[in-house]
């Protein structure tokens, strides 16, 4: 008899469930990052309802079961999904395999491990990490990854007791702490303003306040240039005119067109000097007229 599950069921297959999908961007590689994977792998698996096939809760159908090859179908499409996030080493190791529970029991055994080690590193790199040359949400984004991932290492407590909201509230003024001190010193003033606050701002309140700071100043840095033209603009005499000068003499006041030591010095002038029969200065500068036009047109 066909079976024809429900979309809720652990069964139900959608017609985009392929065998040749990967479900995360990053392949497994070993310890160092068996933790974001099994992350990130888990959450692609329970929006596809096939959790219960990795966590042996969707047991095999017994052989006479209508659902029996339904089961068998899902197991081997969840397999191959894991296949398809695996570096070839590993590969290697599970393609033989035929039920998805086991293999993702076997990866479990042989990569997560949670150590000492590992918690250390983590504590060294967050106490270790600054702004830097990064812009405020890039070195948010890396902190944030790190906590992540501690907490992914670490059992925190959880629930609505006292104990619990007291830790979380302890673990938030932490993380405020440590983003603040990795911040560059030109947010000094606004990181001590932060801190007086009462009560204190969660990290990500914190992060929101700093990041509008470094827009108000990316705004100021693209308008102060601008500002500076237009005062230059401004304070310029409108009746100032371009300085002249002679490329003839070298002196300023004047052009080769009106040089008196290329074109001849005006009567009345002291190194006035008349060849033969004196000229009046207005027939002088009259004449001087008509030969600076006929050396123009020339």
């Amino acid at each position: 008899m066909a079976v024809n599950p429900n979309f809720n069921d652990a069964l139900f297959l959608h017609p985009s469930d392929t065998p040749g999908t990967n479900l995360v961007s990053d392949k497994l590689i070993g310890t160092e990052n068996y933790g974001v994977w099994n992350r990130a792998m888990l959450i692609a698996l329970r929006a596809k309802n096939n959790i219960g096939f990795i966590d042996g809760t969707c047991k095999r159908s017994n052989a006479g079961s209508p659902t029996a090859q339904q089961w068998e179908m899902c197991n081997a499409l969840v397999l191959s999904w894991i296949i398809n996030t695996v570096s070839k080493d590993i590969f290697r190791g599970i393609v033989y395999a035929t039920e998805a529970y086991v293999v993702w029991s076997d990866l479990k055994e042989q990569f997560d491990k949670v150590n000492g080690s590992r918690i250390f590193a983590l504590h060294r790199e967050i106490g270790r990490l600054t702004q830097g040359d990064s812009t405020i949400f890039v070195y948010f984004c890396k902190l944030k990854q790190l906590w992540d991932e501690y907490s992914s290492l670490v059992t925190l407590p959880s629930g609505e007791c006292a104990t619990s909201r007291t830790y979380i509230e302890h673990d938030q003024h932490q993380r405020l702490l440590q983003f603040l001190m990795g911040l560059n010193e030109s947010y000094l003033q606004i990181r001590s303003q932060i801190l007086m606050m009462t009560p204190l701002p969660t990290v990500g309140q914190a992060f929101s306040i700093i990041s509008q700071e470094e827009s108000h100043r990316a705004m100021i840095s693209v308008e102060a240039p601008v500002a500076v033209f237009f005062s230059h603009q401004s304070r310029r005499d409108p009746q100032q005119k371009e300085v002249l000068k002679c490329d003839y003499c070298n002196w300023n006041g004047h052009t080769r067109a009106t040089c008196y030591r290329l074109n001849g010095y005006p009567p009345g002038h002291k190194m006035f000097k008349p060849q033969g029969k004196c000229v009046p200065q207005k027939t002088f500068m009259k004449n001087r007229r008509q030969q600076l036009d006929a050396n123009a047109i020339e």
